[in-house]
């Protein structure tokens, strides 16, 4: 009974894992996303950055790149603090 469950499971977890893989596109090729083409033509005319990637990341994407910095701003702070010494009292 259970070695059946198991067989079925795996068959179906493969089954799966080998639909997800179809899909993907060629290893080195980005695919083709609708907002490629608007954010190509109406980045530096929309946007006061004088560079595309600047402007998608700073301006489109401002929030999400405030949300890195302030994960990676956490986790400098808890190194820090799990390496400092300890202060003892004498």
């Amino acid at each position: 009974m259970k070695k059946s469950i198991f067989i079925t499971s795996a068959v179906i977890i493969g089954g799966l894992l080998c639909g997800v893989f179809a899909m993907t596109h060629q290893f080195g090729d980005p695919g083709k996303v609708v907002m490629d083409d608007y954010f190509l033509s109406s980045a530096l005319k929309d946007r006061s950055a004088q560079n595309i990637v600047t402007s998608l990341v700073f301006d489109y994407r401002g929030f999400d790149t405030l949300g890195e910095a302030a994960v990676l701003f956490t986790a400098v702070c808890s190194i820090g603090a799990l390496f400092r010494e300890g202060r003892r009292k004498s």
